[in-house]
C-alpha cells in the first residue's frame, strides 16, 4: 500500500515513515500543507495520515481540498488538541478516524490497517494471483501452489510490486525507490541481494520460474512457456 504522511515536525515524521516502512508500505512524506495537498490531490495513495497543526495549510484545509475533488482516499488525522469541537470539525470534513498526540505507534499502525481493510472492501480485491502464486495484502501472507513461502517484510513489499506490475521489466533504480527509498548507486547490491533471496523461496524449490532477470534492464515477475 502507498501511504501519504503530511507531518512538520520532522523527528515525528521520520518516525512514523521508518515504522510504516517496517511495516511493508510506501511511504512518500510532505513537511507542510501546501506540498502535502498537492501531493495528496496528484498523487495515488491508499490512505493519508494527516497531521492538523501544519504550516502553509492545516491539515482541515488539506482535507477540505481532497474531498472537493471527489477524492475518497481514507484519512487519518493527527491532532495534539484533545478538543471534541476539532475531532468532530475533522470528522464532518471527511476525515475517516482521529488520533490524539502522544500516541503509540502500535496504535496508529492498527488504526491504519483498519482503514486500509475499509477502503478494500470497496475499491478492489485484497489479493492478487499470478498461476500459483498468491498474495494475500491484508494479512501479508504469500503462497504458491498451496505453500506459505517466509517472507521478511521488504522481501514481501518487492514481490507485491512485481506481481501488481506482472509482465512490466522494473529497473533496478524503481526497485531501490519504492522499495528501499533511496537512490540507486551502482556500488550497492541491496536490490540484486535481494532478488536472489526472494528467488530462492519464490522459484527455486518449483520447476517453473517467475522471477525472471532481464540483462541489461532489470526484472519481471511473469509465467513463461
Amino acid at each position: 500500500m502507498r501511504l501519504l504522511v503530511v507531518e512538520d515536525e520532522p523527528r515525528l515524521a521520520a518516525y512514523l515513515k521508518k515504522g510504516l516502512s517496517e511495516n511493508g508500505h510506501v511511504v512518500d512524506v510532505a513537511h507542510d500543507g501546501i506540498d502535502g495537498r498537492h501531493l495528496a490531490l496528484e498523487g495515488r495513495y491508499d490512505l493519508l495520515v494527516l497531521d492538523v497543526m501544519l504550516p502553509g495549510v492545516d491539515g482541515f484545509g488539506v482535507l477540505q481540498a481532497l474531498r472537493r475533488e471527489g477524492k475518497d482516499t481514507p484519512v487519518l488525522m493527527l491532532t495534539a488538541r484533545d478538543k471534541v469541537e476539532d475531532r468532530v470539525r475533522g470528522l464532518q470534513g471527511g476525515a475517516d478516524d482521529y488520533l490524539i498526540k502522544p500516541f503509540s505507534f502500535s496504535e496508529l499502525l492498527a488504526r491504519v490497517q483498519a482503514l486500509l481493510r475499509r477502503g478494500t472492501r470497496t475499491q478492489e480485491s485484497t489479493t492478487l494471483a499470478l498461476g500459483e502464486l498468491e498474495l494475500d495484502l491484508l494479512r501479508r501472507r504469500a503462497q504458491r501452489a498451496g505453500e506459505r513461502l517466509d517472507l521478511t517484510a521488504k522481501e514481501f513489499t518487492l514481490l507485491t510490486l512485481l506481481l501488481q506490475r506482472h509482465g512490466q521489466v522494473l529497473s533496478r533504480t524503481l526497485l531501490a525507490e519504492l522499495v528501499w527509498d533511496m537512490n540507486f548507486d551502482s556500488d550497492t547490491n541491496v536490490v540484486e541481494v535481494a532478488v536472489r533471496r526472494l528467488r530462492s523461496k519464490l522459484d527455486d524449490p518449483y520447476p517453473s520460474k517467475l522471477l525472471h532477470t532481464v540483462r541489461g534492464m532489470g526484472y519481471v515477475l511473469e509465467q513463461r512457456a
